[in-house]
């Protein structure tokens, strides 16, 4: 008898732990869609899904709060040791990043309102391949921790100057834009912020990753993160 309790309790246990894998994912996959929904609303102009993306950030928001007190419980009730432990204090590190990711597409589609209004300036080409470097680096980033992959986890850490690099290049774009004519200021700053939005997700889905590989591995990532992000530096002269 003793035996078969046990046994009954180690299932329900892992049962558990596979449920908050579950709850994650679900969470990733919902953002995942929010971004990618944000920047074809932004990039097709497209006010209606701009709104449903808006209209959808509170789920996202119920899900953070569901797996923070699932994990609260589980803490409580299993007392989980060395990697199960860190498994479910990187559950909740990650829902919350997460929820700012889905805060981050929620003010794009917000942007893309306004930016559907304005003349369109330049194309949108950056926009649409910094929205799907970011989309997979969030998505190999939640399943790395739902596969507890450290190595998948460590590409996504070393992918984000990718995404610096393509954000660096829309900055200087719209700010040549704005130099060349001041009728441009107010759509290109709109989407300066959109821009800033996305690189903000790839900082985050970056974060995740690096969550991940202390869940897994027990140690944090052995090197300074590699950033590209050179915004802060650019100088941009108006033209002669």
């Amino acid at each position: 008898m003793p035996n078969e309790q046990s046994e009954h309790i180690s299932r329900s246990y892992e049962e558990q732990l596979k449920k908050l894998r579950e709850m994650v994912a679900r969470m990733g996959g919902l953002a995942e869609r929010q971004v990618a929904d944000a920047a074809y609303a932004l990039i097709r102009r497209d006010t209606e899904l701009a709104g449903e993306v808006i209209g959808r950030d509170g789920e996202i928001d119920q899900l953070e709060r569901d797996i923070e007190n699932f994990c609260v419980r589980l803490l409580a009730l299993r007392q989980p040791v060395a990697s199960d432990l860190r498994f479910v204090i990187a559950a909740m590190k990650v829902s919350n990043a997460i929820e700012r990711i889905g805060d981050y597409a929620r003010n794009c589609a917000k942007r893309a309102v306004v930016i559907s209004q304005q003349p369109q300036i330049g194309g949108f080409q950056g926009f649409q391949y910094m929205s799907q470097l970011v989309q997979q680096n969030l998505k190999e980033a939640i399943d790395s921790l739902v596969n507890q992959d450290a190595t998948a986890a460590e590409r996504v850490w070393a992918a984000d100057a990718n995404v610096d690099e393509v954000y660096n290049g829309i900055f200087r774009e719209l700010l040549t834009h704005m130099m060349e004519d001041a009728r441009n200021i107010t759509a290109a700053t709109h989407l300066l912020f959109v821009a800033k939005n996305y690189e903000r997700i790839g900082d985050h889905a970056t974060n995740i990753a690096e969550t991940v590989f202390y869940a897994v591995r027990g140690g944090a990532l052995p090197e300074e993160r590699p950033k590209g992000d050179t915004s802060p530096f650019a100088v941009v002269r108006p033209p002669v």
